[in-house]
């Protein structure tokens, strides 16, 4: 269908799922677009523009193209700018010429993608300049929209952001609800490396935390909902034995002090969890 790919996502499988939910396979009545089959000639043919309204930075593009591909194979399509470019409003993004009815079909599912993901990347190249010339790197969450989540996370990427742990899999965080039952910092991080998790984040709450984490070998802290002055006394403190990530809170009004507090990360939850959509247009022509 086309060249895009990720690790652990299934183009095809998420191009025919979204167009399915669209069409209504499966319900009484479904399985069409009523609309289109019932206005438009089957011969019909469209040359379309997809084009932003607004400075975005740009995310999936090919995604978008492979909707229209899924319902006209032969859809001659050229996508005119690369993903993670800034465009200024009124850029052309893609040009598309084929079935008037499959660009109908698939207009929607093509620009809901594009509109959120590009979204994301937006939002997260604003609190990447925000950060300015510091040492830290921009990192996301696992505050995605469920089935969404290599996507949104590609977006980040795209945006300039780094990828935190992409589940619960890859990497062991210990927060206050672990230590909680655990009955300690300590305690909890030589849990997770007993069991063999060779990655270990743990969340700190206080600064009297950041020892006991340490000498526990804890691999990463987790400075959680510190401001930048307790931010810079915990990195002095760590003096540089592991990586400190900053949580919690974090918007583009603060998040250039808290990096220049000297951390090496700043989660930011709101990268995918509230980006606002992209305002991104598709405008047809009759050929």
């Amino acid at each position: 269908m086309t060249d895009f790919s990720l690790p652990g996502f299934d183009l095809d499988a998420f191009v025919a799922a979204t167009l399915a939910e669209d069409l209504g396979h499966g319900l009484p009545g479904g399985g069409h677009d009523v609309t289109s089959e019932s206005v438009i000639p089957a011969a019909a043919r469209f040359a379309g523009v997809m084009d932003s309204r607004d400075a975005i930075t740009v995310c999936g593009l090919p995604i978008a193209a492979a909707f229209f591909r899924a319902l006209d194979p032969a859809m001659e399509i050229e996508v005119l700018v690369a993903e993670g470019a800034q465009v200024a409003p009124g850029s052309a993004l893609m040009r598309l010429t084929g079935s008037a009815r499959a660009m109908l079909t698939a207009e929607r599912s093509a620009l809901n993608t594009v509109q959120h993901l590009s979204g994301v990347a937006t939002l997260t190249r604003r609190y990447v300049d925000a950060m300015g010339e510091t040492k830290a790197k921009l990192l996301d969450t696992r505050k995605t929209i469920p089935g969404l989540r290599h996507l949104e996370k590609y977006a980040v990427r795209t945006g300039g952001g780094v990828n935190h742990r992409m589940g619960l899999w890859d990497a062991a965080m210990i927060k206050d609800n672990h230590v909680l039952v655990a009955g300690g910092v300590a305690q909890a991080v030589r849990s997770a490396l007993a069991a063999g998790v060779r990655e270990v984040i743990c969340e700190v709450d206080h600064i009297d935390q950041i020892e006991p984490a340490l000498d526990a070998g804890a691999t990463r802290l987790l400075l959680d909902n510190m401001g930048p002055d307790l931010l810079r006394e915990a990195v002095a403190r760590v003096a540089g034995r592991v990586p400190c990530e900053a949580s919690g809170g974090v918007r583009l009004e603060t998040i250039g002090a808290i990096a220049a507090a000297g951390v090496d990360y700043v989660s930011v939850g709101r990268l995918t969890q509230s980006a606002p959509a992209a305002d991104i247009g598709l405008d047809f022509t009759p050929l």
